[in-house]
């Protein structure tokens, strides 16, 4: 097996770094930080997927300009065999299929032929200022990638694509391009299906490889992985000090997805992980740094999300709804303000809302009567996903005010 690259020494958690980002949650005592911590290595999700269209040669761009130590990407076979890059199973979510290919909405994104993947729009459904992105072949992230910023390939649902293990492995070993990053250690191959990471190793044994999991497993799972793999990926969520301990015993290394919010930053720096997976590397990098992760905020940011009621629950008195809170020190008028979550859903406030310092507002999904402290987008069905994790603040100008999660 290769070896991870060790992750960078810095200071990363002192009492002013937990000041600046305050502007982004509840400030933590300096004292419950470490003075002095192991910087992970910072890997953007699916690029930058918080700041620009998710699997788009934009979203790379931002990774890398954010400083990430690696871009995160999805690949897939196209039904012609050639190597994509798209996370979800059919193209619905992300791309204009409805209007380009009436009735396939709901097929597989792998039915589909490389010529036909070329004329979707895969970037209008994040944001329009995006239209007309495509979606990248698995070399554009070779090309977007240095040696400073390398790659994390996912190999996505690799039952859907047969024998998508020797086409990245054949990729790696014959592009120059993925020859630069490899001998920089700069490629990592990452999967949850276990039988398609031991089928890789196989064809390519030198090329670092991760197991992704949702939880961490017992010790002997762990033990049976280290035979194939060198690092863990797990979701931050149920993580605590055992799994760590746990996954060092077993010589792994151990990297956390999808961590977006600064107190959720802190939370896995405080059990000391070496990968840090987020959809917003910019501003991870500068928390990390030091800095205020969102600089000149207009005070108003994400106090709360409640959106686990029960099925669809959109009552009016509670039901899925966003709490938007100004601990400013000047009123902000947030008219036309969005909230987005990581699945693309946005929710918008109506025009006439000014907060005033120390006011609240209430951004709900479904039907009701506006009032001064709440807002309705008038929906039949509520939208937020993943228990709020992550929702995104954003201007009226589209300028990123804030990240929460639950």
């Amino acid at each position: 097996m290769s070896t991870v690259p060790a992750p960078r020494t810095v200071r990363a958690a002192t009492a002013g770094a937990l000041a600046a980002a305050a502007v982004l949650g509840p400030a933590v005592p300096a004292a419950a930080a470490p003075a002095e911590t192991e910087r992970p290595l910072l890997i953007g999700h699916r690029g930058a997927a918080g700041t620009a269209p998710e699997n788009t040669v934009p979203a790379f761009r931002d990774a890398r300009a954010a400083g990430a130590d690696y871009l995160e990407v999805d690949v897939q076979l196209s039904a012609d065999g050639v190597p994509f890059l798209f996370h979800d199973d059919t193209p619905a979510r992300t791309t204009d299929v409805e209007e380009v290919f009436p009735g396939r909405e709901d097929d597989p994104v792998t039915s589909f032929t490389w010529a036909e993947l070329q004329r979707l729009d895969a970037g209008s459904a994040f944001g329009e200022r995006w239209a007309g992105e495509r979606i990248p072949h698995l070399d554009d992230a070779a090309e977007v990638a240095t040696v400073n910023t390398g790659v994390y390939i996912e190999i996505k649902s690799p039952r859907n694509s047969p024998g998508i293990e020797q086409v990245v492995a054949g990729a790696l070993a014959e592009d120059p391009r993925w020859a630069r990053l490899l001998e920089a250690g700069k490629v990592t191959v990452i999967g949850f299906d276990e039988a398609s990471n031991r089928t890789f190793a196989g064809l390519a044994p030198d090329v670092p490889l991760q197991q992704l999991s949702g939880t961490v497993p017992d010790a002997a799972t762990l033990a049976r992985w280290s035979q194939v793999v060198d690092s863990v990926g797990t979701n931050y969520r149920a993580l605590d000090a055992a799994d760590v301990d746990r996954t060092r015993a077993a010589g792994l290394d151990l990297g956390v997805y999808t961590v977006n919010s600064p107190e959720a930053v802190r939370h896995v720096l405080d059990l000391g992980v070496d990968m840090v997976t987020g959809d917003f590397p910019v501003q991870t990098d500068r928390l990390l740094d030091g800095l205020d992760p969102v600089p000149g905020d207009h005070g108003v940011g994400i106090a709360g999300a409640v959106n686990d009621a029960p099925g669809d629950d959109l009552r009016p008195e509670g039901g899925e709804h966003v709490v938007l809170a100004n601990t400013g020190p000047r009123s902000v008028d947030v008219s036309g303000w969005t909230i987005r979550d990581a699945a693309y859903n946005v929710l918008t406030v109506g025009e006439g809302y000014v907060l005033a310092p120390g006011e609240q507002l209430r951004v709900h999904t479904g039907p009701g009567t506006d009032g001064p402290d709440a807002w309705f987008n008038d929906r039949t069905s509520a939208v937020l996903n993943n228990g709020g994790d992550s929702v995104a603040l954003w201007t009226d100008e589209d300028r990123l005010q804030d990240v929460f999660a639950n």
